[in-house]
């Protein structure tokens, strides 16, 4: 049971992103037994309409999350099935992480999110790049590099802000 309210601290006075992310935590609970998925279908459909239309939050039920998600004003999110996200992560409206479409038509890997990053409204993370544990990712930034952990990201293109003592240069 633990399993499925392990981000309700993290959204305290938020019950929109506490009602989400129970909801998604069942789905994702569901979705590891197909036994599961067959008795559990109606709720798999109502998941998809309630959260994915009318909320318009994409957090597909195959997304690897760590405990402690939080989301703020969680219109217009979406997230691709193949990104993994750490633990104590923040994200919040409009902000759209997934894969790359390569120049062959192919798509290439999601990016892989660590522990503790904070990311700004509007953000755009795609390609397979890494974001390290305890980043600031600030609102309208988008990040198609790799980012080392203890940074402030902003702009488009992004670049880092601060990184221990560093300032301003390109990533």
């Amino acid at each position: 049971m633990s399993y499925l309210f392990q981000d309700w601290q993290a959204n305290r006075r938020n019950f929109k992103g506490q009602l989400v992310l129970f909801l998604f935590r069942l789905v994702s609970l569901i979705n590891r037994s197909m036994i599961a998925k067959v008795i559990f279908i109606l709720y798999l459909v109502f998941y998809c309409y309630f959260v994915e239309w009318v909320l318009g939050i994409e957090l597909p039920r195959k997304l690897k999350v760590g405990k402690g998600l939080t989301l703020f004003h969680g219109q217009a999110l979406v997230i691709n099935q193949g990104v993994i996200i750490g633990e104590n992560c923040t994200l919040r409206n409009s902000t759209t992480i997934g894969h790359k479409k390569q120049a062959d038509g192919s798509f290439g890997r999601c990016p892989r999110i660590g522990n503790n990053v904070d990311i700004g409204a509007n953000v755009v993370i795609i390609g397979d790049i890494e974001i390290g544990d305890n980043v600031i990712i600030g609102a309208g930034a988008v990040v198609t590099k790799s980012i080392p952990s203890n940074c402030v990201v902003v702009g488009n293109p992004a670049r880092i802000l601060e990184k221990k003592g560093a300032t301003l240069h390109q990533i």
